[in-house]
């Protein structure tokens, strides 16, 4: 039984550039996406059909929960929560669906026979959960500076006082820790879903793997929710001036 890579596969070449199967998956997840979404246009209508409705309903439900935690800034941070969950939902979902991880090529590798899945799960990369977590962290700081202006937003971390340079170093610290807990929190939780799938589908091929198809939906879902609600406090708590912390 073949392992699991941690690495993803290259499936091919353009000019040096190499294309994993993880990056054919993401074209994949954006293609599902973005039909999806021109469906929805299509069909919008006064009176909602059963899409439309699941959809609005979706969409009022998390922006009431935005509003909750971010107050006066919803409009501002709900379309990053938002856009967080529905791609990490989706790449975690897809990558659930039969032909992820099974339908690929072989290829020789130092002398001997591998086999090369032409689809990966886009979350089961550490490259796209670094990069997932690297534009909350940018997108972030950027709104920050944005709301609060330069001057409030250096005086987070930098102060002429020794007492609170120490606390704001220590707070620049953190801000590293954030992509590393979310990057590696979102990529374990899959990764490890496709190792578990991967042997039990090796070890039975019916029945047996459906309970555990059931608990990595539930792990999509979890995960989607963690790392764009984190993204949602985050962008709360440097958004908002420290004159209103204690308020909010």
């Amino acid at each position: 039984m073949a392992a699991v890579s941690i690495a993803p596969e290259v499936i091919f070449n353009i000019n040096g550039l190499k294309v994993t199967n993880s990056i054919l998956a993401t074209l994949l997840v954006d293609f599902v996406l973005i039909s999806i979404i021109y469906k929805i246009r299509a069909d919008l209508s006064p009176v909602p059909g059963k899409l439309q409705t699941i959809v609005e309903s979706v969409i009022s439900y998390f922006y009431s929960l935005t509003e909750q935690i971010s107050g006066k800034f919803v409009d501002v941070i709900f379309p990053w929560f938002a856009s967080f969950f529905i791609f990490i939902f989706a790449s975690n979902i897809i990558g659930l669906l039969p032909g992820f991880g099974t339908i690929g090529f072989f290829q020789e590798e130092h002398g001997k026979e591998v086999f090369i899945p032409i689809l990966r799960a886009v979350t089961s990369d550490f490259n796209a959960t670094f990069a997932l977590a690297i534009i909350s962290l940018v997108a972030t700081h950027i709104l920050s500076i944005k709301y609060n202006g330069i001057f409030s937003y250096l005086k987070r971390f930098f102060s002429l006082n020794p007492i609170f340079l120490f606390v704001g170093i220590l707070e620049l610290v953190s801000e590293v820790t954030k992509v590393i807990s979310l990057s590696f929190r979102l990529f374990g939780n899959i990764y490890a879903g496709e190792v578990v799938l991967h042997t039990i589908s090796s070890l039975f091929a019916f029945v047996a793997p459906i309970p555990f198809l059931l608990l990595e939906s539930i792990v999509a879902l979890v995960q989607a929710l963690v790392f764009s609600m984190l993204t949602m406090v985050f962008m709360t708590i440097l958004i908002t001036p420290h004159s209103e912390g204690g308020e909010h």
